[in-house]
């Protein structure tokens, strides 16, 4: 148990516990408090976040499994959590947050500094989380605990386009034992390009939870030669579907990026949605300008952190995007 001093009055916070499924509804409002919170301060005031949705929430509890981690209040209430991710040997962080009213204590640091721990116990040779560039504060406040400020993650859209060839291969709709072969050959592609990483756990979880599924990109062979892992459930709780969502997108040949894009776009209008968004890390250059030619617009940036000696590698060969937000 921590006691967390501030100048409004002593807290008794105890924790971490980890996350549970009934949590989800104190959780997204401790989220949504704290970044209007946030937004205010940054004088974007009546800005009013809003819930995410139940199912995203449970994708990321159960893809964190035991980095899913909560503190709780002197009335059992939940003051701050911190949702941390392992991929193999890469780790991550997000979302976390603590209670506008707990802030100023020193429980933001507690939180972040429980997820390096449980990050670095795991094996994790990277650990990162993502923040808002202009918040000048959260990047002070990492700063301090050891993370390094990187290039910005740049959120760029294409329209849903219908294709003119096959439809795209899904992994969901194979049957069982082409699932599972395939699901070994995007482990198999991912580990040949960064050593160590392991994106199965996000691949399955997204079937398992029917959030959307995972475009694969065959060569003549029909080995797999690149993958695309997508959400398409609404991000936020309530609204409508519009956006499919890449979060990992890999490739064994940097050409065959617009063969994956023309298959992204034609499984966005097949799944109802209107747009793709792909995260672009800024150290892929060529990605964000060939998306860019393509019509892409810039829809949101995040700068990317790392903690020092944990830095993430780029792959010598191919494209491996990696999204460190759900």
């Amino acid at each position: 148990m921590t006691t967390a001093r501030s100048w409004r009055q002593t807290r008794v916070v105890d924790g971490p516990h980890q996350v549970r499924r009934d949590d989800i509804p104190a959780l997204n409002q401790v989220f949504s408090d704290a970044f209007t919170e946030r937004y205010r301060r940054d004088g974007m005031v009546g800005v009013r976040v809003p819930f995410l949705n139940p199912a995203v929430w449970r994708y990321a509890i159960e893809d964190a499994d035991g980095g899913a981690m909560l503190w709780r209040g002197e009335r059992g209430e939940i003051v701050a959590f911190n949702i941390a991710h392992r991929s193999g040997v890469e780790g991550w962080m997000g979302p976390l947050a603590v209670r506008p009213e707990s802030q100023g204590s020193g429980l933001g640091k507690e939180i972040v500094r429980a997820g390096m721990e449980w990050l670095r116990e795991g094996g994790c040779t990277v650990v990162g989380l993502e923040t808002m560039p202009r918040t000048m504060d959260n990047i002070g406040f990492y700063s301090a605990l050891g993370f390094v400020p990187g290039r910005l993650t740049l959120t760029v859209t294409l329209d849903a386009h219908p294709g003119e060839g096959a439809p795209p291969v899904l992994l969901g709709r194979l049957s069982a034992g082409e699932r599972s072969a395939a699901t070994e050959g995007c482990h198999g592609l991912v580990g040949s390009l960064l050593g160590g990483y392991d994106f199965t756990r996000e691949l399955v979880l997204t079937d398992q939870l029917s959030l959307g599924d995972t475009v694969l990109l065959r060569d003549a062979d029909g080995r797999v030669a690149g993958f695309a892992l997508c959400h398409t459930v609404p991000l936020v709780e309530g609204r409508a579907r519009e956006e499919l969502r890449v979060l990992k997108l890999v490739l064994e040949r940097a050409e065959d990026l617009d063969a994956m894009l023309r298959l992204l776009q034609d499984y966005a209008r097949r799944s109802g949605t209107r747009r793709v968004a792909v995260r672009v890390q800024g150290e892929y250059t060529e990605v964000y300008r060939r998306l860019v030619a393509l019509g892409g617009r810039v829809r949101w940036t995040d700068l990317r952190m790392s903690l020092a000696g944990y830095a993430e590698p780029r792959a010598e060969r191919g494209i491996v995007l990696s999204n460190w937000e759900i």
